[in-house]
């Protein structure tokens, strides 16, 4: 796992991250060599990404990167709906899962009325993002329920709530 800090507008704990983020990918059955790189941005450079990749203005708190999205072709189309990653049985290389990039200055502004505590918005962020790159979705009504749910497990499980 790759985490990188690249923003300074909040404080980040790198290891506490990387910590649920691997949490998360055990609980949801990946096992063995894999890949994943979480990424802390500031606003300009998340803005940049929603832009190019979703085609919407302005920043946003986190955007999936998953490596193994069909769809795309060449380079990464984030939260996309894919299958998830899939690891060739006859090689002997890491899974490569893909990238999630969350901005910790939209999180904070987002925590009051979403997560409650920008610790808690953050930890939301972390495992929404590890999810899209595992293939979850919310497109539907059905898969929205189906991933808050979910989310709120791998929470309850592996993240200490703050007040």
């Amino acid at each position: 796992m790759f985490v990188a800090d690249e923003q300074t507008e909040r404080e980040i704990e790198p290891a506490r991250w990387e910590a649920l983020a691997r949490a998360v990918l055990v609980a949801e059955g990946v096992s063995g060599e894999a890949e994943l790189a979480l990424l802390f941005v500031d606003e300009a450079t998340i803005a940049d990404l929603n832009q190019t990749f979703m085609g919407a203005d302005g920043p946003t708190d986190v955007l999936a990167f998953p490596i193994d999205d069909e769809e795309v072709g060449v380079g990464r189309s984030p939260d996309g709906s894919t299958s998830g990653p899939d690891r060739d049985p006859f090689g002997d290389v890491p899974l490569l899962l893909g990238d999630v990039v969350i901005c910790p200055a939209v999180a904070a502004r987002n925590a009051p009325t979403h997560a409650g505590t920008y610790d808690d918005e953050i930890a939301l962020l972390v495992v929404h993002g590890v999810l899209h790159v595992l293939g979850w979705d919310h497109a539907t009504p059905e898969e929205t329920s189906q991933m808050q749910a979910r989310e709120r497990e791998l929470l309850d499980q592996h993240h200490s709530r703050t007040t």
